[in-house]
């Protein structure tokens, strides 16, 4: 379904800005959903300028699910609100901060697995099965909205996984990077869902088993696969581009 048609049922009388039979949570998600399908799918350029006057006028609503849709990106990294300026949409990553944050994801990330596996509870284990599921069944589904929803619960397994750990500073780092909005944000491509998937079940079985070798061994190996993945990514993306230049 695309942006216009999930929209459209919105549009018409509203009471404060809110069409009947909608709750204000209720509206901000869908709002949320459509800004993040439009974000995955660069029809928000990367770079670029987004108000809330503006976003409420393009999809019919007041401006109160847009504030909400957006603070909630902001905490996710999808946006940066500037002081008196808006909202800006981060820059597409180079090349060359994608390897520097691989390189630190490989210093951080297989020692947070090792510790997990040691410091994990039982809850924290069973968060993270329900993480995958959750990521089983965006897997699965078609769409931008539902790759970028599977991005962000991706981010979030590496979270929990930084949190098990009980290291907060390297949880921390890791979540400043917002490495997996960025590397989401490169392209649609299906595979690096479907490989992830297989990789991150090796370190949650690691971190449940208790074997901290295992798990710091199947997050190395994670990162290099991802990186691969990504790398290849960022060819395609060049190659385009000096196809582009020379037509």
């Amino acid at each position: 379904m695309d942006d216009e048609a999930m929209i459209a049922p919105r549009r018409g009388a509203m009471t404060d800005g809110v069409p009947p039979g909608r709750s204000r949570g209720r509206l901000a998600d869908e709002v949320y959903d459509t800004l993040l399908g439009q974000l995955m799918s660069l029809r928000i350029e990367p770079g670029s300028r987004v108000t809330i006057d503006a976003l409420a006028r393009e999809l019919g609503v007041s401006q109160t699910p847009i504030r909400d849709a957006l603070n909630r990106m902001e905490a996710e990294g999808l946006v940066v609100r500037v002081p008196h300026a808006g909202y800006h949409i981060p820059p597409q990553i180079t090349r060359q901060r994608f390897e520097d944050m691989l390189e630190l994801r490989l210093l951080l990330e297989p020692a947070a697995a090792r510790r997990s596996a040691e410091r994990a509870s039982l809850q924290q284990v069973a968060g993270l099965r329900r993480m995958l599921e959750e990521m089983a069944e965006l897997e699965g589904g078609g769409g931008l909205m539902a790759y970028g929803a599977f991005g962000l619960r991706d981010a979030a397994f590496h979270d929990l996984v930084a949190l098990s750990a009980e290291n907060q500073v390297i949880r921390e780092a890791l979540a400043r990077l917002h490495t997996h909005v960025h590397l989401f944000r490169l392209a649609h491509d299906t595979q690096v869902t479907h490989l992830a998937m297989a990789e991150h079940e090796e370190i949650l079985a690691a971190i449940a088993a208790r074997d901290p070798d295992a798990a710091a061994y199947a997050m190395r190996r994670h990162i290099l696969r991802s990186g691969e993945r990504f790398r290849r990514l960022f060819d395609e993306r060049r190659g385009a581009d000096e196809m582009a230049a020379e037509a």
